[in-house]
C-alpha cells in the first residue's frame, strides 16, 4: 500500500512533466528563491535515490545527493529519473520495510546518524515530495501552467478549504 501511494504521487510529477517544455521546466525566474520545476523534481528524486543507494549496505546518506544538472534542466531527463525511481520502488515488493537502516543527514549543525526503518525513510521521502509539489504549485501558477490535478501538492491529511467551510 505504501509503495502504491508513493508511486501514485510521483506519477503526478510525470503528468506535470509531460505537459511542459524544457523552458518551463528549467525556468528559475520566480522570486523569492529562483528555483525551477526541474530543480524541485531533481531534489525530490535525489532523496529517494539516496535511499536506494544505501540499501545494500544499510547506510543511507541523504547529504550525498547526485544533483544531476541535466535532470533539472531537461524534461526528458527528469521523466527518465522519475521512471527509474518508480521502477526501484516497484522492485521493493518483496523487501522487508521494517529492516533497520542507518540514515545520515546534515540538519544544519553537522552530520548526524539515526536509525530508521526502510519504511519510515520512504514515508519521509514521500512527505518531502508532497511538500516540494506544494512549492511547485506556486511556481506552476506563476508560470501560467495548469496543475496536473487538484490534489497536486496536498498532503492527504490536510483539510481542503471546501472541507473547512462545510
Amino acid at each position: 500500500m505504501m509503495i502504491k501511494a508513493i508511486v501514485y504521487n510521483l506519477n503526478r510529477g510525470v503528468k506535470l512533466l509531460n505537459s511542459i517544455d524544457d523552458n518551463q521546466y528549467s525556468d528559475n525566474s520566480i522570486a523569492p528563491y529562483n528555483s525551477s520545476i526541474g530543480g524541485h523534481i531533481r531534489h525530490i528524486l535525489d532523496i529517494f535515490d539516496c535511499i536506494f543507494d544505501g540499501l545494500e549496505t544499510g547506510e543511507v546518506n541523504l547529504a550525498a545527493r547526485k544533483r544531476n544538472e541535466l535532470a533539472e534542466q531537461k524534461t526528458a531527463f527528469g521523466l527518465n529519473y522519475i521512471q527509474q525511481i518508480i521502477e526501484k520502488l516497484n522492485d521493493l515488493k518483496n523487501i522487508d520495510l521494517d529492516q533497520i537502516i542507518a540514515v545520515k543527514d546534515n540538519l544544519g549543525l553537522g552530520e548526524i546518524v539515526q536509525n530508521y526503518t526502510l519504511g519510515s525513510a520512504l514515508i519521509q521521502a514521500h512527505s518531502h515530495a508532497i511538500h516540494h509539489f506544494a512549492s511547485l504549485g506556486y511556481l506552476i501558477h506563476q508560470l501560467g501552467i495548469n496543475l496536473p490535478d487538484n490534489d497536486f501538492g496536498y498532503n492527504p491529511t490536510t483539510p481542503k478549504a471546501q472541507e473547512l467551510n462545510a
